[in-house]
C-alpha cells in the first residue's frame, strides 16, 4: 500500500508504507499450524484454523497512573502489567507524538514482538491500547479479550487498530473515521472487512465512500463502540471505562475466555451448522482443565475460585 500522507496536523496520521499491514501479520502468526479437530479437520475457519495445540495465555497490568512494573520496547511502545486488583490485565501504549500515532515500520515491529511475547503469557488475562499521546489513539488479534480505548482521535490506521480489537470504549468527544478516500486510496488495514463486520454493509459503504468522520455518541449509535463517556478532565474517561472492563473479566475462568473469544471469532466467519461444531469442539477444551474442577469445588465450598489457566 502506498504511503499517505497527513492532509492536516492531527486529522489523520501518516500510514506508513507495510504498517497498516500489522493486523494480517499478526493474524497469520497466530494461525500457525492451528487445524480444526475431528470432522472439521483440513477445513479452513475463517481467518484462523482451530487447533487442538492451542496455548492459552494470561497476564497482568496496575489501575493507576503509576505502574509497578514496566517493559520498555523503546519509547513508541510501552508495555504495561498492572498488579495489585488489576493483576492480569496488561496496557499498550502509544506513544509517538512527533507522528500522531501513525504507524511507522518501526512501530509495527515493536507491536508484533509484543503480541509474540504477550499471546503465549499465561497470566495475561485482558489488553488494553490505549494511545498515551493526548488526543489521539492510533491492537493485534490476541488469544486474550483485547478492548481499544479511544479518548482523542481515531482516523486511518488508528480506526483499523481498534476495529481488530474485541471491545471499543469512546469517549464522547473523540474523534473516529476511515479516511482514506480522501487521500485518493482505500483502507488497507483491515478497515473494508471489520467495519462492515461491525456496522453493516451498507453503513459501512456510506462512511467510506464520504470519508465521514464521526463523535463518539454517533459512533455508539452505529454501533461501532460499546460504550460512550463523557471526557474527564484527565482525558482518559475511554481508558478508565476499559480498566472498568477489564476488571469484570479477570475474575472469570482464563481459559474459558479464550476459548470462548475463539468460537464467536470462528463462528462468525461460517455457516451456523459449522459454527456450532466450532462451539462444541472449544467446549470439548474446557472440559480437562483444572480450572474446571477448580470452578466446581468452589461453587460447592461458596468461596471464590482461584483460577490458574491451567
Amino acid at each position: 500500500m502506498a504511503a499517505a500522507v497527513a492532509t492536516a496536523p492531527g486529522t489523520l496520521g501518516s500510514l506508513h508504507a507495510g504498517g497498516v499491514r500489522l493486523v494480517a501479520a499478526c493474524s497469520a502468526r497466530l494461525c500457525q499450524g492451528l487445524r480444526l479437530p475431528g470432522s472439521l479437520a483440513g477445513r479452513r475457519v475463517g481467518p484462523a484454523i482451530w487447533a487442538q495445540s492451542w496455548v492459552p495465555a494470561a497476564g497482568g497490568p496496575a489501575p493507576r497512573r503509576g505502574y509497578s512494573s514496566e517493559v520498555k520496547t523503546e519509547d513508541e511502545l510501552r508495555v504495561r502489567h498492572l498488579e495489585d486488583e488489576n493483576r492480569g490485565i496488561v496496557v499498550l501504549g502509544i506513544n509517538r507524538a512527533y507522528g500522531k500515532n501513525s504507524l511507522s515500520k518501526n512501530l509495527i515491529k515493536m507491536l508484533s514482538k509484543a503480541v509474540d511475547a504477550l499471546k503465549s503469557d499465561k497470566k495475561v488475562r485482558t489488553i488494553i491500547i490505549r494511545s498515551e499521546v493526548p488526543g489521539i489513539f492510533c491492537a493485534a488479534n490476541l488469544p486474550v479479550p483485547t478492548i481499544a480505548a479511544i479518548d482523542g482521535l481515531a482516523l486511518g490506521g488508528g480506526l483499523e487498530l481498534a476495529l481488530a480489537c474485541d471491545i471499543r470504549v469512546a469517549a464522547s468527544s473523540a474523534k473516529m473515521g476511515l479516511v482514506e478516500t480522501k487521500l485518493a486510496i482505500i483502507p488497507g488495514g483491515g478497515g473494508t472487512q471489520r467495519l462492515p463486520r461491525a456496522i453493516g454493509m451498507s453503513l459501512a459503504k456510506e462512511l467510506i465512500f464520504s470519508a465521514r468522520v464521526l463523535d463518539g455518541q454517533e459512533a455508539k449509535a452505529v454501533g461501532l463502540i460499546s460504550h460512550v463517556l463523557e471526557q474527564n478532565q484527565e482525558g482518559d474517561a475511554a481508558y478508565r471505562k476499559a480498566l472498568d472492563l477489564a476488571r469484570e473479566f479477570l475474575p472469570q475462568g482464563p481459559v474459558a475466555v479464550r476459548v470462548a473469544k475463539l468460537a464467536i471469532n470462528q463462528g462468525m466467519e461460517v455457516d451456523l451448522v459449522t459454527g456450532l461444531a466450532i462451539e462444541e469442539a472449544c467446549y470439548a477444551q474446557t472440559i480437562p482443565t483444572k480450572d474446571r474442577l477448580e470452578g466446581l469445588l468452589a461453587f460447592k465450598e461458596k468461596r471464590p475460585p482461584r483460577y490458574k489457566g491451567e
